[in-house]
């Protein structure tokens, strides 16, 4: 299961299974799930190769063989898979709730920024497994191999910001918004303030915070980004001179 290239899984298994023979495919797949599991539970520094074969049925010289890169290549196709998942979870839910074919009003504007924050916020528990990765990212960086770590960027992250930052872009296009000229540093503002806040409280899904304070900590969240930058009727008429 290497060189993981492909933009989505479904395109990538489906060449997989053209190309690969089935049951080296099966053995393949079992030892990503298997990697997944210990690598949530135990990190990358302190998982090992021996356990990971141990949880799939293989033995390690079976592991290397369809991983000659071992741990590194390992924690790079399981993290790069799921983020692969949550990335198209995240763009679906973006191109639902932000469609700028149909620009919410500033009436409704906050709603539906708390929306798309919730959205985020919810795949935290639909994807445990994958939140369970970037916690161990975060906390081990100075442990993870640099490639893997521009992998998982390239593969969920990076893709998301940009769509977000397009979103809100067509929002200020909108009128409804003022970016101040940094559509990315908006970005990772609007991030911070919402969603983000919710998986450091949460220590990413470890201790689910009780809905009431997730509701509370969204909604002051997204307030305080428009705060910053919502457009004024000042600012609009301004513009509009």
């Amino acid at each position: 299961m290497t060189g993981m290239s492909s933009s989505t899984n479904e395109a990538w298994m489906a060449r997989a299974r053209r190309e690969v023979p089935p049951r080296k495919l099966e053995k393949q797949l079992a030892m990503v799930h298997a990697a997944c599991g210990v690598f949530g539970r135990e990190g990358y520094a302190r998982a090992s190769v021996d356990a990971i074969a141990t949880a799939a049925g293989v033995s390690t010289r079976t592991l290397y063989n369809h991983f000659p890169g071992g741990k590194a290549q390992l924690f790079q196709t399981v993290v790069t898979w799921t983020a692969h998942e949550v990335r198209d979870a995240q763009l679906a839910r973006i191109r639902t709730l932000l469609d700028p074919a149909r620009l919410p009003t500033a009436d409704t504007l906050e709603r539906d920024l708390v929306a798309v924050a919730q959205a985020f916020t919810d795949l935290i528990s639909e994807y445990p497994n994958h939140f369970a990765l970037v916690r161990h990212i975060h906390s081990e960086a100075d442990h993870v191999p640099g490639e893997v770590l521009d992998a998982w960027q390239q593969a969920g992250p990076a893709p998301v910001a940009a769509a977000l930052a397009a979103a809100l872009t067509a929002l200020a296009d909108g009128g409804l918004l003022d970016l101040h000229g940094d559509a990315a540093l908006a970005t990772g503002h609007f991030t911070a303030l919402s969603s983000a806040s919710i998986l450091l409280r949460s220590h990413y899904g470890v201790l689910p915070l009780p809905r009431d304070e997730t509701d509370r900590l969204l909604r002051g969240g997204v307030a305080a980004f428009l705060r910053a930058y919502r457009r004024t009727g000042e600012a609009a008429a301004a513009d509009g001179a």
